[in-house]
């Protein structure tokens, strides 16, 4: 992806590198407490990686059913490729299927291998482990291939709409019919609840409250059904869904081998609004950064959802910080500036004077922030009031302002948002007032200079400076950012490190400790 935006307000540079340092310190402790542990959920998608898929009768993965079964004979200290490996060797069963189904009926008892044995179990899941990889290396090629042949958009921003019913056989139609109508992106957004799963559901899925779950099987027919309507627009159609939750790292495995192209993935999004535990979480997204980074994947931030309980004028400071620690935490995981999509909201009050003006200055500054990154810019959700009509004129707005200050990744808004789920014909709607924005002031952006020491630019540079405040007091905590998340300092949530959901699937490494997802993903391509 290329640059196409020249600053339009002027940020002291020296600022900007102290932001950006202090972010640094603040994340280097939680990337440090990554590297010393696992979670079950790493040890799965090491597992999915190396080929096991499919469930038991009951639904549950069996990948569950044999990390479940190491972990109650040796615990997860040392990994489990180790243990699975070597019993792989020993002739227990002759592949992870099997040795999955037997372990679930407890006929297999895992030990960890020493000396000659440990040196062959690591050669052997390393291999293993490594097919896995290179063929999410073989999808990323060929979404490559595809854009080159097919092309991309021709404009900026791309225009991203949500898809949600339920049905994935209801989902391809409707994904379909708005790629025909200029969506250049669908986010097939996620069943309620699904993040609160300790597990991956198996197959296709045709019932799901406010959303579809994100299954493998879920993902190769919608990419498979996009694949088919890029052909027809002549455009290459990205897909979304969700890395997020207790089965992070899976999920990203799973997106990396079906050739999805974003992936919703936010550092502190599970633990804020879903309870999940801060430990379990910055586990979870290192190793599923990491899995993005090898496969191309755009990653989405949540940064949009704070402002959905806190002020998006008062706490406008924690957005920001919010983004620089992504794009540390994303980058130290591998990811590059064309994969940091983060977030931000229109989502200030309408009725506060000046409203549209602070959203212009918010917007600005994490346009100059991250001139590099794809930012995702969403609409308005928390003062959509139900009045289609003023719901309508918001979202006018919003695209105007998405228009104006060189957005990458434009949510498209609903007038019926909190009334209902979308119809088709509001989707259509939609997309209409995408259109008109985009092709009538699209190039504004040319045009717009805020006056260098006008209420934009100062709002801009006192965003930022708030954010600087904001990133001393975390580096002030005796435990830094998990005191601060603990204090609710972010989105008005208070989260400690010692509760939530998930806290006992987390563990602290051995000194053998050994995973070949990990170690091939912290080298370079």
């Amino acid at each position: 992806m290329t640059t196409r935006y020249r600053p339009r307000i002027e940020l002291d540079a020296a600022t900007v590198r102290r932001a950006r340092s202090l972010a640094r310190k603040a994340g280097r402790p939680i990337v440090k407490l990554a590297r010393d542990h696992s979670t079950v959920s790493v040890e799965r998608a090491t597992l999915r990686l190396a080929g096991l898929a499919g469930a038991d009768p009951d639904g549950t993965p069996w990948v569950n059913r044999l990390v479940d079964a190491v972990r109650g004979d040796i615990g997860l200290e040392h990994g489990v490729a180790l243990p699975v490996w070597d019993a792989l060797l020993r002739g227990e069963a002759e592949d992870l299927l099997t040795l999955a189904q037997k372990a679930s009926a407890g006929s297999v008892r895992f030990h960890l291998p020493e000396g000659r044995a440990a040196g062959k179990a690591t050669t052997a899941s390393r291999r293993q482990v490594m097919a896995g990889i290179k063929a999410v290396d073989t999808r990323r090629r060929e979404r490559e291939r595809l854009v080159k042949r097919l092309g991309d958009p021709p404009r900026k921003p791309w225009v991203y709409l949500i898809v949600a019913t339920g049905d994935i056989y209801e989902d391809i139609p409707q994904a379909q019919a708005a790629a025909r109508e200029g969506a250049d992106i669908i986010a097939v957004i996620r069943s309620t609840g699904q993040s609160l799963l300790d597990y991956v559901p198996e197959g296709a899925t045709r019932e799901g409250f406010a959303g579809t779950y994100a299954t493998q099987e879920n993902f190769r027919l919608m990419r498979a059904a996009l694949d088919e309507t890029s052909r027809e627009v002549g455009r290459y159609v990205r897909l979304t869904n969700y890395a997020s939750g207790l089965c992070m790292p899976e999920i990203a495995a799973l997106a990396g081998l079906e050739r999805l192209d974003m992936m919703l993935n936010d550092s502190m999004y599970g633990i804020l609004f879903r309870d999940i535990n801060p430990i379990r979480t910055f586990v979870d997204q290192r190793l599923s950064r990491q899995i993005h980074a090898r496969a191309g994947i755009i990653i989405n931030t949540g940064e949009d959802n704070y402002l959905t309980t806190a002020d998006a004028v008062d706490a406008a400071h924690t957005v920001t910080v919010s983004q620089l620690l992504n794009e540390y935490f994303a980058k130290e995981a591998g990811l590059e500036d064309w994969q940091l999509g983060l977030g931000h909201a229109f989502e200030i009050n309408p009725e506060l004077p000046d409203s549209f003006r602070l959203e212009l200055a918010h917007a600005l500054l994490a346009r100059q922030l991250f001139p590099k990154a794809p930012l995702k810019w969403m609409s308005p959700t928390r003062h959509m009031t139900g009045d289609v009509f003023r719901g309508y004129l918001l979202d006018a707005f919003f695209n105007l302002a998405g228009a104006m200050t060189e957005q990458d990744i434009l949510l498209v808004g609903m007038m019926t948002e909190a009334v209902v789920t979308p119809w088709i014909s509001d989707r259509d709607l939609a997309l209409q007032n995408v259109r008109y924005v985009v092709g009538a002031a699209g190039n504004l952006a040319e045009d717009f200079h805020p006056a260098p020491d006008g209420f934009i630019a100062q709002r801009a540079r006192q965003v930022l400076d708030e954010a600087i405040d904001l990133l001393e007091t975390i580096l002030d905590h005796d435990n830094g950012l998990l005191d601060a998340i603990a204090d609710g300092t972010f989105g008005l949530m208070r989260r400690p490190a010692d509760a939530g959901k998930g806290l006992d699937g987390v563990a602290r490494k051995a000194a053998g400790y050994y995973n070949p997802a990990s170690e091939i993903l912290e080298q370079p391509r």
